[in-house]
């Protein structure tokens, strides 16, 4: 094959959305949703693995992984946002936002604190219940600067496909770890503290009230809906979506989260968990449990009854299948690499059942 033909055909993948590893988003299609469905939620992780949402005020939603969809495109999956109890008078403090938080180590490429600064592009798709002026905004973390610009809804309760770009900052750099290097907002109510000031679009800045002028309030009736999927950041101009396998995301998402209920349950569900390898004396029960991949950082764990669901607690399993609650005297050692050590329930049971979630969200 010609040399020609080779760059031919890269060239035709990439129009494609082929070229793999360009989005710096994980889970931008919401394929994964660990956690299930969340309800009654104020500033939380949401239904889908690596959004979250901001909330100050009375605001409280339900988040689902939806399958409300924008046609012909590939998708199979949304994150829907349901107002459950609205806040139609904003105090001046109070802020809605979903947010997706980016490691500073994978960031590198940008060149953040130079003069090659790069430009960057987000696109997504989105469905609001409110026409009019809605605002997206890329923060800086390192330095707590934002740059946010504005995108219109022109139909609500309709999909519209949205592309903005951001110019790069080229005076302080991105920090090399794996902390937070960028966030990405979109803002859903802002007080005046946070859009009483002047909007300069495509402008890094660092004051509160210039940040979402002109939101609209997109949680002021607990009829709203709000839909969003298809999320891709990349350097430089917008190309098609790329779209990953199922399981290349939830190896993605499982650096920062990790549960070992079966989807969709979530955590506290009663199911039978993990059994504990084998009872060693005076009451312990070793384990040994390592996760899919390396953590980001030390997860925070909550451990679960196997069977009951009741956190802090192991389910006793004996010959005869009793479901007695064991709390635990001493849990095992927890590093990014997995759980290893003993449970110490200061009981003699046959053998205990329980589940457990991970957290090394940024």
């Amino acid at each position: 094959m010609s040399r020609a033909r080779d760059f031919a055909d890269l060239a035709g993948s990439a129009d494609a959305g082929g070229i793999t590893g360009k989005n710096l988003i994980i889970n931008g299609a919401m394929q994964v949703a660990a956690r299930g469905t969340q309800t009654n939620q104020t500033s939380a992780y949401t239904a889908c693995d690596r959004f979250d949402i901001a909330v100050t005020g009375a605001a409280i939603m339900t988040t689902s992984q939806d399958t409300t969809i924008p046609s012909g495109q590939g998708f199979s999956n949304s994150l829907k946002i349901d107002v459950t109890t609205a806040d139609s008078s904003l105090a001046a403090d109070d802020l809605v936002f979903l947010r997706h938080k980016i490691e500073g180590q994978n960031l590198q490429h940008l060149l953040y604190g130079t003069s090659d600064a790069k430009k960057i592009t987000l696109s997504f798709w989105v469905r609001s219940p409110k026409t009019g002026t809605h605002i997206i905004e890329l923060r800086h973390a390192a330095i707590n600067y934002f740059n946010s610009q504005v995108y219109t809804i022109n139909t609500a309760d309709t999909w519209q496909n949205v592309t903005v770009t951001f110019d790069g900052y080229t005076a302080t750099a991105i920090g090399n770890d794996n902390g937070v290097g960028l966030t990405i907002d979109w803002w859903l109510a802002a007080g005046s503290t946070y859009s009483g000031g002047t909007l300069s679009s495509n402008t890094w800045h660092n004051t509160q009230a210039n940040r979402a002028v002109g939101q609209v309030n997109v949680v002021d009736d607990a009829a709203n809906n709000f839909y969003i999927t298809g999320v891709q950041l990349e350097v430089g101009t917008a190309t098609p979506f790329e779209h990953r396998s199922y399981g290349d995301e939830l190896l993605r998402c499982q650096r920062y989260y990790y549960n070992t209920y079966i989807t969709p349950q979530s955590s506290g569900s009663g199911s039978n968990g993990l059994q504990a390898g084998t009872f060693n004396a005076n009451d312990r029960y070793n384990v040994d449990n390592f996760f899919p991949v390396e953590m980001r950082s030390q997860p925070t764990v909550v451990y679960y009854g196997g069977r009951s669901g009741s956190s802090n607690t192991a389910d006793r399993v004996s010959r005869y299948n009793s479901d007695t609650l064991r709390s635990f005297v001493n849990e095992p050692n927890v590093t990014v690499k997995g759980i290893r050590g003993y449970f110490d329930t200061d009981s003699n049971d046959f053998a205990i059942k329980y589940h457990f979630t991970a957290n090394a969200e940024l």
